[in-house]
């Protein structure tokens, strides 16, 4: 899975947000300032090379659906986040935070409830 620059991130947020839609509804989404429309097209067009999207013919126009969910690049974004940055480390990750004070002692807290709940259910 190819990297997505900032706007085909956008854009793909865009797209997540509504399930997939037009060009025209994607750009209502974005913040301002808002691109031009030609823009949009062409980073949805990339995007759609990069095989994160799937267009569809209707009239005179094109409908784009995701064809990675928002969970799945997640997913690998943060692996590859962690793999360049943290060589591989979660534990290195949480302890970045916390020591930039970006995480609270109650959040990690939070974090080691969900991890022991999770262990003890089936």
């Amino acid at each position: 899975m190819e990297r997505l620059t900032q706007p085909e991130e956008e854009a793909m947020r865009g797209f997540w947000q509504l399930g997939g839609g037009f060009i025209k509804e994607v750009l209502e989404l974005l913040p301002e300032p808002r691109p031009p429309y030609t823009t949009l097209a062409s980073t949805v067009r990339n995007l759609e090379r990069k095989n994160y999207l799937t267009s569809r013919k209707l009239g005179n126009t094109f409908r784009f659906v995701p064809s990675v969910t928002a969970e799945e690049y997640r997913r690998r974004f943060l692996g590859t986040f962690v793999g360049d940055y943290f060589r591989n480390s979660y534990k290195e990750l949480v302890s970045f935070f916390a020591q930039e004070q970006k995480i609270s002692p109650e959040e990690l807290q939070d974090i080691i409830d969900m991890i022991e709940n999770r262990k003890t259910r089936p």
